[in-house]
């Protein structure tokens, strides 16, 4: 019985290990972005807007605050900013004569990948050091992470 509260209490911590260090990383990884934003001359959530851009391709700006969670209004005024600033044309969407898509720059979006260069290189150096299964690992973890904190934040703005 002993064994049990022992290996229980050793999970509890353990897991608690892995908290704190996702606090950590998010911690650590706001630091960057403020950087890499005060360099680029981006604010932390155009950066996040681009980003998706980047990863996601040209989408509606309706499609575009709901992936970001963002209400469409401040949507607006990421995507006049990111505009003014040239990282971002919008053109006549196909499909909605009224709607447009917004694409990112792709000849400006180098300059702030290049700033994301040392993390780049430090998670390359790092990830060599795993085998196959456990990148897996890694990724699954990581992907199923994001999730939660995603289906965190739905639960908050329903609640709102």
């Amino acid at each position: 019985m002993e064994t049990k509260r022992t290996d229980a209490a050793e999970r509890r911590r353990r897991v608690q290990s892995v908290k704190d260090a996702m606090r950590d990383l998010n911690g650590e990884l706001t630091a960057l972005n403020r950087r890499v934003g005060a360099r680029s001359g981006l604010k932390d959530i155009d950066l996040e807007v681009l980003d998706l851009l980047v990863r996601l391709g040209a989408q509606s700006p309706g499609a575009l605050a709901r992936t970001a969670g963002l209400h469409p209004a401040t949507m607006t005024g990421v995507l006049d900013r990111l505009e003014r600033a040239g990282w971002i044309a919008r053109e006549p969407d196909p499909d909605d004569r009224r709607g447009s898509i917004v694409r990112s720059a792709r000849d400006r979006v180098g300059e702030v990948y290049r700033l994301y260069g040392g993390m780049n290189s430090g998670l390359d150096e790092l990830l060599s050091g795993y085998s196959e299964a456990e990148l897996a690992a890694i990724a699954d973890f990581v992907a199923r992470a994001a999730q939660a904190g995603r289906a965190a934040a739905d639960d908050l703005a329903a609640q709102s």
